[in-house]
């Protein structure tokens, strides 16, 4: 596989190449559907001096099956092989005992831009999350016998941000853009969400839950970026490359893993107001750095070195930009992303799918 260093530095080349062949076709007058990126890419556009726009996400995450680095593994394997991080603690097993065998994530997301100029765009977004994950559990310190099963849920505030959009080229906010984007992530999602959850002796504590059922960071993050797309015709085509930088550790005593990723998209316009797109993303996580001293179980999501690794997705969506009437200035958008490769950092839950409904509306 390409690295994903490598699949960032093609799109920010590309991303110049992109403005260099563009047109300002009929100078803006129309809203066209490729006017922006796919629904799941964000902080790709600005906006022109004093338009506002305001916008509304909803993201859903399977995740089901596990597997480390390439290799699928069943419950069963897990249980009888994989280590125990905590064995030799007071009542921790050999090996580890409980698996989680899916988890859902709702992920609602509310954003709005402004055009302070031409050039620059000034964004705020924030996040509701809703994960639930269940988990079978294996009887005793050994073997592979069920003892039960259970479900951990959690919801609330995720994590917020602020930041700005600056236009490197001088071309209208239709048909081409390249744009730097840098936002400041704020922790504003929780840490030390709790559930009840059943232990391999039968009992049933409520205890803090592992990283991955957590809201937030718990840490300030810069996430730099560079889009740039074009319109040719009835064909766009884009990239971006971006970053999550993790500023620090947070109060609980640890850092999430640094993320880079790079994606491409190409998209159809089979009439103005419409559009199918095509997009690739590569992504790869670094694991945690450090551990939360309350997060202690026989589960493969307590341990900090199973987490992150590098994935690639194929993404298809459809995009309806409103022209006439009370759509005028509105649109909506959909993209469902499927897996075409992961390796992951240490046995995780894999992810099988990913849904992105959206709604803009610019004025």
């Amino acid at each position: 596989m390409i690295s994903t260093r490598f699949f960032v530095a093609s799109l920010m080349a590309a991303a110049s190449t992109l403005v260099a062949h563009a047109h300002e076709g009929d100078g803006g007058t129309v809203t066209y559907a490729t006017d922006h990126a796919p629904i799941g890419v964000m902080g790709d556009h600005r906006h022109k001096e004093g338009e506002w726009m305001v916008s509304y996400r909803y993201m859903y995450m399977d995740m089901e099956g596990n597997r480390d680095g390439t290799d699928s593994l069943s419950p069963a394997e897990i249980a009888t092989t994989v280590p125990n991080r905590f064995a030799g603690a007071p009542g921790q097993p050999p090996t580890l005992r409980v698996v989680p065998t899916q988890m859902d994530m709702d992920m609602h997301m509310v954003g709005a831009m402004y055009g302070v100029s031409d050039r620059l765009t000034v964004m705020a977004m924030t996040h509701f999350i809703a994960n639930e994950m269940d988990h079978v559990t294996f009887m005793g310190g050994m073997g592979s016998t069920e003892l039960g099963s259970f479900t951990t849920d959690v919801s609330g505030l995720g994590d917020s941000s602020i930041g700005v959009i600056y236009g490197l080229d001088e071309g209208s906010r239709h048909h081409h853009q390249l744009n730097l984007g840098l936002s400041l992530s704020l922790p504003t999602g929780s840490l030390d969400n709790t559930d009840q959850v059943l232990t391999p002796m039968g009992m049933e504590p409520t205890l803090r839950l592992p990283y991955p059922m957590q809201l937030g960071s718990g840490t300030f993050d810069l996430k730099p970026s560079i889009t740039g797309f074009t319109r040719r015709g009835d064909w766009s085509l884009g990239g971006q490359a971006s970053a999550t930088l993790r500023l620090d550790e947070n109060d609980e005593g640890y850092t999430l893993g640094d993320v880079v990723e790079g994606t491409a998209w190409l998209a159809y316009e089979f009439q103005p107001s419409w559009s199918v797109s095509g997009r690739l993303k590569a992504k790869s996580q670094g694991a945690i750095d450090g551990i939360d001293p309350a997060i202690v179980a026989p589960v493969q999501t307590a341990d900090p070195d199973n987490h992150g690794g590098e994935t690639a997705e194929a993404m298809f969506g459809v995009n309806f930009a409103g022209n006439a009437g009370i759509l005028q200035g509105n649109r909506f958008a959909f993209e469902v992303g499927l897996p075409l490769y992961r390796d992951l950092n240490g046995t995780q839950l894999e992810t099988d799918l990913t849904l992105t409904l959206g709604w803009q509306r610019a004025f």
